[in-house]
Protein backbone atom coordinates (compact mmCIF):
# COMPACT_ATOMS: atom_id res chain seq x y z
CA UNK A 1 0.00 0.00 0.00
CA UNK A 2 2.90 2.20 1.04
CA UNK A 3 4.16 1.63 -1.99
CA UNK A 4 1.40 2.46 -4.25
CA UNK A 5 0.77 5.40 -2.31
CA UNK A 6 4.62 6.27 -3.30
CA UNK A 7 4.02 5.82 -6.60
CA UNK A 8 0.69 8.46 -6.79
CA UNK A 9 2.59 10.77 -5.52
CA UNK A 10 5.48 10.66 -7.85
CA UNK A 11 2.80 10.58 -10.57
CA UNK A 12 1.56 13.65 -9.85
CA UNK A 13 4.77 15.28 -8.90
CA UNK A 14 5.34 14.46 -12.91
CA UNK A 15 2.12 15.56 -13.91
CA UNK A 16 2.36 19.11 -11.74
CA UNK A 17 5.84 19.35 -13.48
CA UNK A 18 4.64 18.37 -16.82
CA UNK A 19 2.24 21.58 -16.97
CA UNK A 20 4.78 23.57 -15.46
CA UNK A 21 7.34 22.63 -18.47
CA UNK A 22 4.13 23.00 -20.76
CA UNK A 23 3.71 26.52 -19.52
CA UNK A 24 7.36 27.68 -20.00
CA UNK A 25 7.17 25.81 -23.46
CA UNK A 26 4.45 27.72 -24.24
CA UNK A 27 5.74 31.24 -22.81
CA UNK A 28 8.87 30.53 -24.59
CA UNK A 29 7.52 30.20 -27.81
CA UNK A 30 5.31 33.35 -27.47
CA UNK A 31 8.47 35.30 -26.29
CA UNK A 32 10.31 34.15 -29.12
CA UNK A 33 7.23 35.62 -30.99
CA UNK A 34 7.08 38.43 -29.56
CA UNK A 35 11.01 39.25 -29.92
CA UNK A 36 10.74 38.60 -33.55
CA UNK A 37 7.89 40.87 -34.02
CA UNK A 38 10.43 43.60 -32.57
CA UNK A 39 12.75 42.77 -35.27
CA UNK A 40 10.34 42.45 -38.33
CA UNK A 41 7.11 43.55 -37.86
CA UNK A 42 7.59 47.16 -38.95
CA UNK A 43 9.45 45.36 -41.69
CA UNK A 44 6.71 43.08 -42.87
CA UNK A 45 4.33 46.22 -42.85
CA UNK A 46 6.64 48.24 -45.70
CA UNK A 47 7.28 44.56 -47.93
CA UNK A 48 3.31 43.84 -47.71
CA UNK A 49 2.18 47.27 -48.54
CA UNK A 50 4.25 47.78 -51.59
CA UNK A 51 3.62 45.09 -53.68
CA UNK A 52 1.33 44.68 -56.86
CA UNK A 53 3.14 41.54 -58.81
CA UNK A 54 0.93 38.43 -58.02
CA UNK A 55 4.15 36.02 -57.57
CA UNK A 56 6.34 38.57 -55.79
CA UNK A 57 3.51 38.87 -53.81
CA UNK A 58 3.53 35.24 -52.74
CA UNK A 59 7.29 35.24 -52.06
CA UNK A 60 6.37 38.35 -49.75
CA UNK A 61 3.76 36.32 -47.67
CA UNK A 62 6.78 33.62 -47.26
CA UNK A 63 9.12 36.41 -46.26
CA UNK A 64 7.04 38.06 -43.71
CA UNK A 65 6.00 35.39 -42.02
CA UNK A 66 9.14 33.57 -41.44
CA UNK A 67 10.44 37.29 -40.23
CA UNK A 68 7.44 37.64 -37.80
CA UNK A 69 6.84 33.71 -37.50
CA UNK A 70 3.36 34.04 -37.24
CA UNK A 71 0.78 33.84 -39.92
CA UNK A 72 -1.61 35.06 -37.97
CA UNK A 73 0.03 38.10 -37.36
CA UNK A 74 0.71 38.18 -41.28
CA UNK A 75 -2.50 37.55 -42.50
CA UNK A 76 -4.21 39.94 -39.65
CA UNK A 77 -1.82 42.83 -41.03
CA UNK A 78 -3.37 42.13 -44.69
CA UNK A 79 -6.93 41.77 -43.23
CA UNK A 80 -5.77 45.52 -41.61
CA UNK A 81 -4.38 46.47 -45.11
CA UNK A 82 -7.20 45.39 -47.28
CA UNK A 83 -9.95 46.70 -44.89
CA UNK A 84 -8.52 49.90 -45.38
CA UNK A 85 -7.69 50.15 -49.03
CA UNK A 86 -4.16 49.86 -49.17
CA UNK A 87 -4.49 46.22 -50.76
CA UNK A 88 -6.58 44.84 -53.16
CA UNK A 89 -7.92 41.31 -52.35
CA UNK A 90 -6.48 40.40 -55.91
CA UNK A 91 -3.16 41.26 -54.76
CA UNK A 92 -3.94 40.41 -51.26
CA UNK A 93 -4.86 36.44 -51.83
CA UNK A 94 -1.46 35.43 -53.25
CA UNK A 95 0.10 36.76 -49.67
CA UNK A 96 -2.10 34.91 -47.71
CA UNK A 97 -0.67 31.80 -49.75
CA UNK A 98 2.86 32.90 -48.69
CA UNK A 99 2.02 33.26 -45.27
CA UNK A 100 0.81 30.18 -45.39
CA UNK A 101 3.89 28.52 -46.26
CA UNK A 102 6.21 31.13 -43.81
CA UNK A 103 4.28 29.75 -40.74
CA UNK A 104 6.21 26.50 -41.06
CA UNK A 105 9.24 28.24 -40.07
CA UNK A 106 8.62 27.92 -36.22
CA UNK A 107 8.07 23.79 -36.02
CA UNK A 108 11.48 23.53 -37.99
CA UNK A 109 13.15 25.54 -35.09
CA UNK A 110 11.58 23.70 -32.42
CA UNK A 111 12.93 20.56 -34.39
CA UNK A 112 16.39 21.51 -33.86
CA UNK A 113 16.33 21.06 -29.91
CA UNK A 114 16.91 17.35 -30.68
CA UNK A 115 19.50 17.64 -32.90
CA UNK A 116 21.95 15.76 -30.46
CA UNK A 117 20.00 12.63 -30.73
CA UNK A 118 19.92 11.32 -34.10
CA UNK A 119 16.70 8.90 -34.41
CA UNK A 120 14.77 11.97 -32.60
CA UNK A 121 15.83 14.54 -35.42
CA UNK A 122 15.32 12.63 -37.68
CA UNK A 123 11.50 12.64 -36.52
CA UNK A 124 11.46 15.88 -35.38
CA UNK A 125 12.32 17.06 -38.68
CA UNK A 126 9.94 15.19 -40.47
CA UNK A 127 7.03 16.21 -38.71
CA UNK A 128 7.93 19.98 -39.35
CA UNK A 129 9.09 18.61 -42.69
CA UNK A 130 5.61 17.41 -43.41
CA UNK A 131 3.50 20.41 -42.79
CA UNK A 132 5.86 22.40 -45.08
CA UNK A 133 5.69 19.74 -48.15
CA UNK A 134 2.02 19.67 -47.89
CA UNK A 135 1.54 23.99 -47.99
CA UNK A 136 4.11 24.10 -50.87
CA UNK A 137 2.05 21.40 -52.81
CA UNK A 138 -1.19 23.05 -52.02
CA UNK A 139 0.65 26.98 -53.54
CA UNK A 140 1.82 24.73 -56.63
CA UNK A 141 -1.72 23.87 -57.43
CA UNK A 142 -3.88 26.72 -56.34
CA UNK A 143 -1.38 29.98 -57.00
CA UNK A 144 -1.90 28.86 -60.50
CA UNK A 145 -5.31 28.15 -60.58
CA UNK A 146 -6.53 31.25 -58.53
CA UNK A 147 -4.51 33.27 -61.00
CA UNK A 148 -6.58 31.86 -63.74
CA UNK A 149 -10.34 31.82 -62.07
CA UNK A 150 -10.53 33.49 -59.46
CA UNK A 151 -12.17 30.79 -57.43
CA UNK A 152 -11.43 31.34 -53.87
CA UNK A 153 -12.03 35.49 -54.41
CA UNK A 154 -15.13 34.83 -56.06
CA UNK A 155 -16.51 32.09 -53.61
CA UNK A 156 -15.35 34.32 -50.99
CA UNK A 157 -17.04 37.35 -52.19
CA UNK A 158 -20.24 34.94 -52.39
CA UNK A 159 -19.86 34.31 -48.99
CA UNK A 160 -19.53 37.37 -47.70
CA UNK A 161 -22.34 38.86 -49.60
CA UNK A 162 -24.87 36.74 -47.74
CA UNK A 163 -23.52 38.20 -44.15
CA UNK A 164 -25.41 41.09 -42.49
CA UNK A 165 -23.76 41.39 -39.34
CA UNK A 166 -20.77 43.86 -40.31
CA UNK A 167 -19.91 46.28 -37.49
CA UNK A 168 -20.23 43.72 -34.88
CA UNK A 169 -17.34 43.87 -32.64
CA UNK A 170 -16.30 40.56 -32.38
CA UNK A 171 -13.16 39.67 -30.26
CA UNK A 172 -12.27 36.99 -28.24
CA UNK A 173 -8.91 36.31 -26.30
CA UNK A 174 -6.46 33.45 -26.22
CA UNK A 175 -6.49 31.57 -23.09
CA UNK A 176 -3.18 31.00 -23.49
CA UNK A 177 -1.93 34.56 -24.53
CA UNK A 178 -4.27 35.70 -21.47
CA UNK A 179 -2.23 32.79 -18.94
CA UNK A 180 1.49 33.85 -20.85
CA UNK A 181 1.44 37.53 -21.62
CA UNK A 182 1.90 39.13 -18.16
CA UNK A 183 5.19 37.11 -17.96
CA UNK A 184 5.78 37.97 -21.75
CA UNK A 185 5.23 41.64 -21.06
CA UNK A 186 7.02 41.80 -17.58
CA UNK A 187 10.31 39.96 -19.61
CA UNK A 188 10.09 42.72 -22.18
CA UNK A 189 9.40 45.54 -20.01
CA UNK A 190 12.27 44.61 -17.98
CA UNK A 191 14.66 44.33 -21.17
CA UNK A 192 13.34 47.27 -22.65
CA UNK A 193 13.97 49.47 -19.18
CA UNK A 194 17.76 47.85 -18.95
CA UNK A 195 18.19 48.03 -22.54
CA UNK A 196 15.70 50.74 -24.15
CA UNK A 197 15.65 50.64 -27.63
CA UNK A 198 19.36 49.05 -28.34
CA UNK A 199 19.05 45.90 -30.56
CA UNK A 200 21.44 43.98 -27.89
CA UNK A 201 18.19 43.86 -25.42
CA UNK A 202 16.36 42.23 -28.18
CA UNK A 203 19.11 39.91 -29.29
CA UNK A 204 19.38 38.58 -25.34
CA UNK A 205 15.23 38.65 -24.86
CA UNK A 206 15.82 35.61 -28.18
CA UNK A 207 18.36 33.81 -26.70
CA UNK A 208 16.69 33.53 -23.73
CA UNK A 209 13.36 32.53 -25.44
CA UNK A 210 15.49 30.04 -27.26
CA UNK A 211 17.37 28.43 -24.14
CA UNK A 212 13.74 28.32 -22.04
CA UNK A 213 12.53 26.35 -25.73
CA UNK A 214 15.45 23.71 -25.14
CA UNK A 215 15.12 23.23 -21.41
CA UNK A 216 11.56 22.87 -21.48
CA UNK A 217 11.69 20.72 -24.70
CA UNK A 218 14.40 18.35 -23.27
CA UNK A 219 12.66 17.68 -19.68
CA UNK A 220 9.15 17.77 -20.98
CA UNK A 221 9.97 14.66 -23.66
CA UNK A 222 11.99 12.64 -20.85
CA UNK A 223 9.14 13.53 -18.22
CA UNK A 224 6.24 12.25 -20.53
CA UNK A 225 8.40 9.37 -21.80
CA UNK A 226 8.20 8.12 -18.68
CA UNK A 227 4.60 8.93 -17.44
CA UNK A 228 2.04 8.69 -19.98
CA UNK A 229 3.89 7.14 -23.42
CA UNK A 230 1.75 3.33 -23.10
CA UNK A 231 -1.52 5.85 -22.76
CA UNK A 232 -1.18 8.49 -25.00
CA UNK A 233 -0.36 6.01 -27.29
CA UNK A 234 -3.27 4.18 -27.27
CA UNK A 235 -5.20 7.35 -27.42
CA UNK A 236 -3.86 8.96 -30.49
CA UNK A 237 -4.12 5.37 -31.75
CA UNK A 238 -7.69 5.26 -30.90
CA UNK A 239 -8.83 8.51 -32.01
CA UNK A 240 -6.55 9.76 -34.86
CA UNK A 241 -5.48 6.23 -36.43
CA UNK A 242 -9.21 5.50 -36.20
CA UNK A 243 -10.90 8.53 -36.45
CA UNK A 244 -8.47 10.63 -38.72
CA UNK A 245 -11.68 13.86 -39.11
CA UNK A 246 -12.23 13.35 -35.39
CA UNK A 247 -8.45 14.22 -35.10
CA UNK A 248 -8.23 16.72 -37.27
CA UNK A 249 -11.51 18.56 -35.63
CA UNK A 250 -10.01 18.31 -32.25
CA UNK A 251 -6.61 20.15 -33.33
CA UNK A 252 -8.65 22.51 -35.03
CA UNK A 253 -10.44 23.27 -32.34
CA UNK A 254 -7.49 23.44 -30.21
CA UNK A 255 -5.67 25.87 -32.34
CA UNK A 256 -8.75 27.99 -32.91
CA UNK A 257 -8.97 28.05 -28.93
CA UNK A 258 -5.31 29.22 -28.85
CA UNK A 259 -4.95 30.82 -32.21
CA UNK A 260 -1.79 29.95 -33.25
CA UNK A 261 -1.12 26.77 -34.99
CA UNK A 262 2.91 27.39 -34.54
CA UNK A 263 2.11 26.57 -31.30
CA UNK A 264 -0.17 23.55 -31.79
CA UNK A 265 1.88 21.83 -34.36
CA UNK A 266 5.05 22.64 -32.87
CA UNK A 267 3.46 20.89 -29.87
CA UNK A 268 3.52 17.84 -31.91
CA UNK A 269 7.50 18.00 -32.61
CA UNK A 270 8.45 16.55 -29.57
CA UNK A 271 5.78 13.86 -29.62
CA UNK A 272 6.34 12.42 -32.83
CA UNK A 273 10.25 13.00 -31.66
CA UNK A 274 9.74 10.53 -28.53
CA UNK A 275 7.79 8.15 -30.53
CA UNK A 276 4.92 9.17 -28.71
CA UNK A 277 2.98 9.38 -31.93
CA UNK A 278 3.54 8.37 -35.48
CA UNK A 279 4.28 10.90 -38.28
CA UNK A 280 1.02 9.41 -40.06
CA UNK A 281 -1.19 10.55 -36.93
CA UNK A 282 0.09 13.48 -36.63
CA UNK A 283 -0.19 14.39 -40.39
CA UNK A 284 -3.98 14.82 -39.81
CA UNK A 285 -3.45 16.99 -36.83
CA UNK A 286 -1.05 19.55 -38.81
CA UNK A 287 -4.22 20.32 -41.15
CA UNK A 288 -6.44 21.01 -38.38
CA UNK A 289 -4.30 23.35 -36.82
CA UNK A 290 -4.06 25.39 -40.55
CA UNK A 291 -7.82 25.51 -40.20
CA UNK A 292 -8.07 26.44 -36.58
CA UNK A 293 -5.44 29.66 -37.17
CA UNK A 294 -7.42 31.19 -39.73
CA UNK A 295 -10.07 32.36 -36.77
CA UNK A 296 -7.33 35.17 -35.80
CA UNK A 297 -7.99 37.15 -39.11
CA UNK A 298 -11.91 35.90 -39.41
CA UNK A 299 -11.88 38.13 -35.60
CA UNK A 300 -9.99 41.04 -36.59
CA UNK A 301 -11.94 41.34 -39.54
CA UNK A 302 -15.06 41.26 -37.64
CA UNK A 303 -13.95 43.90 -35.74
CA UNK A 304 -14.74 46.78 -38.30
CA UNK A 305 -17.00 47.13 -41.20
CA UNK A 306 -15.27 46.57 -44.25
CA UNK A 307 -16.57 43.81 -46.91
CA UNK A 308 -13.00 43.28 -48.57
CA UNK A 309 -11.31 42.38 -44.43
CA UNK A 310 -13.91 39.60 -44.29
CA UNK A 311 -13.36 38.51 -47.82
CA UNK A 312 -9.88 37.86 -47.35
CA UNK A 313 -10.01 36.58 -44.69
CA UNK A 314 -12.39 34.29 -45.81
CA UNK A 315 -9.82 33.68 -49.02
CA UNK A 316 -7.60 32.40 -45.77
CA UNK A 317 -10.37 29.68 -44.50
CA UNK A 318 -11.16 28.70 -48.28
CA UNK A 319 -7.23 28.20 -49.23
CA UNK A 320 -6.68 25.72 -46.36
CA UNK A 321 -9.81 24.28 -46.74
CA UNK A 322 -9.70 23.41 -50.53
CA UNK A 323 -5.86 22.37 -50.03
CA UNK A 324 -7.04 19.63 -47.47
CA UNK A 325 -9.64 18.37 -49.76
CA UNK A 326 -7.31 18.03 -52.61
CA UNK A 327 -4.57 16.45 -50.90
CA UNK A 328 -5.81 14.56 -48.13
CA UNK A 329 -8.44 11.94 -48.68
CA UNK A 330 -6.56 10.43 -51.60
CA UNK A 331 -3.69 8.25 -50.76
CA UNK A 332 -1.97 8.48 -53.54
CA UNK A 333 -2.10 12.59 -53.41
CA UNK A 334 -1.19 12.17 -49.70
CA UNK A 335 1.50 10.01 -49.45
CA UNK A 336 3.53 12.66 -51.45
CA UNK A 337 3.88 15.09 -48.91
CA UNK A 338 4.93 11.82 -46.89
CA UNK A 339 7.65 10.83 -48.32
CA UNK A 340 9.27 13.62 -48.81
CA UNK A 341 8.72 14.60 -45.40
CA UNK A 342 10.30 10.96 -44.48
CA UNK A 343 13.22 12.23 -47.14
CA UNK A 344 14.00 15.16 -45.20
CA UNK A 345 13.99 13.52 -41.83
CA UNK A 346 16.75 10.83 -43.18
CA UNK A 347 18.68 13.70 -44.40
CA UNK A 348 18.79 15.60 -41.58
CA UNK A 349 19.71 12.32 -39.83
CA UNK A 350 22.93 12.10 -42.38
CA UNK A 351 24.10 15.53 -41.52
CA UNK A 352 22.61 18.61 -39.76
CA UNK A 353 23.61 21.18 -42.61
CA UNK A 354 20.53 19.40 -44.79
CA UNK A 355 17.28 21.34 -42.81
CA UNK A 356 19.62 24.33 -41.65
CA UNK A 357 20.24 24.65 -45.62
CA UNK A 358 16.77 24.24 -46.56
CA UNK A 359 15.38 27.11 -43.85
CA UNK A 360 17.76 29.80 -44.82
CA UNK A 361 17.39 28.92 -48.58
CA UNK A 362 13.44 28.39 -49.04
CA UNK A 363 12.18 31.06 -46.50
CA UNK A 364 15.00 33.44 -46.40
CA UNK A 365 17.57 33.42 -49.54
CA UNK A 366 15.78 32.37 -52.28
CA UNK A 367 12.42 34.92 -51.84
CA UNK A 368 14.60 37.64 -51.06
CA UNK A 369 16.71 38.02 -53.94
CA UNK A 370 13.64 37.31 -56.08
CA UNK A 371 11.65 39.80 -54.33
CA UNK A 372 14.69 42.10 -55.54
CA UNK A 373 14.38 41.06 -58.64
CA UNK A 374 11.31 40.88 -59.40
CA UNK A 375 10.89 44.22 -57.24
Amino acid sequence: MELSHSSKKDKLKKVIFIFVLLYLFLLSISLMGTTLKLFGRGFSENLISTTSNPAVGLLIGLLATAVVQSSSTTTSIIVGFVASGVLDIRIAIPIVMGANMGTTVTSFLVSFFSITRKEEFERAVSVAAIHDFFKVLVVIVLFPLEMWTHFLERTAKYITSSITFFGTDATFKSPVKLIVKPCVDFMCNLNETIFGEHVAGKVILLLISLSIVFLSLFFLVKVMKSLVLQKTEVVFHNIVGKHVLLGMFIWMAFTALIQSSSVSVSILVPLVAAGIITLDEAFPLTLGADVGTTITAILASLSGDSVGGLTIAIVHLLFNVTGILLIYPCKYTRAVPLYLARKMGKLAARSRMYPIGFIICVYFVLPGILIFIFK
